[in-house]
């Protein structure tokens, strides 16, 4: 089994909590990703994230010293969003670490895919950024089925903790021997279940400390989780979708 989650636009460098134990596994077509970026101006860079002028500078200085080897920090320490606050993992016990290296895979526009101890430095690159590398219009034309391959060569069952953006590095490569499920977080209204973006990241991190605590094995047990007033919901799950309403 293995669970896949989204990155965090917000990221940290932190070279004293643990140490990284490899290098991504597709750092070569990560340099190339790295050297279009800094051919590009400060202009075209503040366009393609998509941010105001202190992020933009803070990334542009990060690319102008980045360096792939070196100064790297454990994948899962260096994302900062609402989804790693709640998941908490600078305070796992040995045994949850174990299990997240793993089971755990971190989707990445920039590392492609990163096990939780990849050594990774601060990027700002969204998967839908809209980058043209060697010829391929964007970036899910660059990776291809590449992410979905490795993973795929993994395991046969895969929990999607991932938003939309990045589980669409997977889905379209799946075959009907794998067994994939979505876990829906959600209200609900008027008859219709409703995800809201912070508390769906939340319960996602909430989500991944559970299966770390409890060392699930089989995908069915990931029904017993009842944190942040989230609660499995029949009515409204699939084979293919697990939902838990609040």
């Amino acid at each position: 089994m293995r669970i896949i989650i989204s990155p965090a636009k917000k990221m940290k460098e932190d070279l004293d909590t643990l140490e990284y134990s490899n290098v991504p596994l597709f750092l070569e077509k990560t340099q190339r990703i790295m050297e279009v970026l800094k051919g590009m101006d400060y202009d075209a860079l503040k366009a393609l994230w998509k941010c105001n002028d202190q992020i933009a500078k803070l990334n542009e200085e990060r690319l102008c010293h980045m360096n792939l080897e070196r100064n790297l920090t454990p994948a899962i320490l260096s994302y900062e969003g609402i989804q790693y606050q709640y998941m908490a993992p600078a305070v796992f016990e040995t045994e949850a670490y174990h299990y997240i290296e793993e089971h755990l895979r971190i989707l990445s526009g920039f590392y492609g895919m990163l096990k939780p101890f990849d050594g990774v430095t601060p990027y700002r690159l969204e998967m839908q950024a809209k980058l043209s590398v060697d010829g391929h219009k964007n970036l899910y034309a660059y990776w291809g089925e590449q992410i979905a391959r490795q993973l795929l060569s993994e395991t046969e069952c895969i929990v999607n903790l991932a938003s939309k953006e990045y589980s669409k590095c997977i889905e379209p490569y799946l075959t009907d021997d794998i067994q994939f499920v979505t876990c829906v977080f959600g209200e609900v209204i008027d008859g219709k279940v409703k995800e809201k973006g912070t508390y769906a990241k939340m319960a996602r991190g909430e989500m991944v400390r559970f299966m770390a605590e409890h060392q699930i094995q089989k995908i069915e047990e990931i029904k017993a989780f009842n944190r942040l007033g989230y609660c499995f919901e029949e009515t409204y799950s699939s084979e293919k979708i697990y939902t838990f309403i609040k």
